[in-house]
């Protein structure tokens, strides 16, 4: 992984800071992040009605779905696009971001089609205001060899230049570790490819630690991030958010943190209000 003098300087200015102000001192003094909440952990997924919910639970945008598509992308087509864009000016909510959740089915690394659902998924992206496109990537669907993630690689190399054209980021969400994923945006070259950091995953399958990896990866490398652990409920379970929002504000991140759930809560309105007002107090 390269880390050049520029990444150095920051992450030392960045630990003065922290030293300085403290959590809560550098929050204020910083970045802008904004709390959302993805369509399939509010229970709506590909559902415009997860715009009024994600309001009513105290969110500041929403992530969507794209659907999973047969010959062409559902959240591309026109009528879709029109339903969503008037959700979210109703409820007064962005789009934070999409997920391009049909990559589970057809891997980056080796389906013929995935390339095209990624080129599909960009134009909606900029429709709906959207700076990130989420590319999942687990278990059988993971590149873990670099011949795996060079054609990874060499794939986003391709597509990055319409997507900065459209100022849209594709975002890696893995569980690879913060070198690899380096490796792979090195090779890519573009600020429209980034990393889409989940804080639980890599714990779950690869017992990373998330800390280590948000401080490896950096300002420039992260483009969101899902805040995600085993319990519902931020606080109760294995996961530090103290110490992975201290981290997070450390990197001097500016952008969207994205609440995910392993599944609908019962009371989705209590859940997310909970962890978006646990989040909000940790920024300070």
């Amino acid at each position: 992984m390269k880390i050049d003098r520029r990444e150095l300087l920051g992450s030392v200015l960045g630990g003065v800071l922290l030293s300085v102000l403290g959590p809560r001192g550098l929050a204020a003094a910083a970045p802008k992040i904004r709390i959302a909440g993805c369509d399939w952990s509010l229970g709506k997924a590909g559902d415009p009605a997860s715009f009024a919910l994600a309001r009513e639970a105290g969110l500041d945008g929403v992530e969507i779905s794209c659907g999973n598509p047969k010959d062409a992308l559902p959240l591309a087509g026109p009528d879709r696009l029109k339903t969503f864009r008037e959700a979210s000016e109703k409820s007064g909510l962005p789009v934070a971001s999409t997920c391009l959740e049909v990559l589970h089915r057809d891997p980056l690394k080796s389906h013929a089609d995935a390339p095209k659902w990624v080129g599909q998924a960009i134009e909606p992206a900029r429709q709906l205001g959207a700076k990130m496109i989420l590319l999942p990537a687990f278990f059988k669907n993971s590149y873990d060899t670099r011949e795996e993630q060079q054609v990874v690689a060499d794939r986003l190399k391709e597509l990055a230049p319409r997507a900065e054209k459209a100022g849209v980021v594709l975002g890696l969400e893995n569980v690879l570790p913060a070198e690899d994923n380096a490796w792979i945006l090195d090779r890519v070259g573009s600020p429209a490819v980034k990393v889409y950091y989940d804080v639980e995953n890599p714990v779950e399958i690869k017992k990373y630690d998330p800390v280590r990896e948000l401080a490896l990866l950096g300002k420039d490398r992260l483009g969101q991030i899902h805040l995600k652990d085993k319990a519902p409920v931020f606080g109760e379970g294995r996961i530090d958010f103290p110490k992975v929002i201290e981290t997070i504000l450390k990197t001097g991140f500016e952008g969207w943190l994205v609440i995910e759930t392993y599944q609908t809560p019962k009371d989705v309105k209590g859940v997310f209000s909970k962890n978006a007002a646990f989040i909000r107090n940790l920024l300070g």
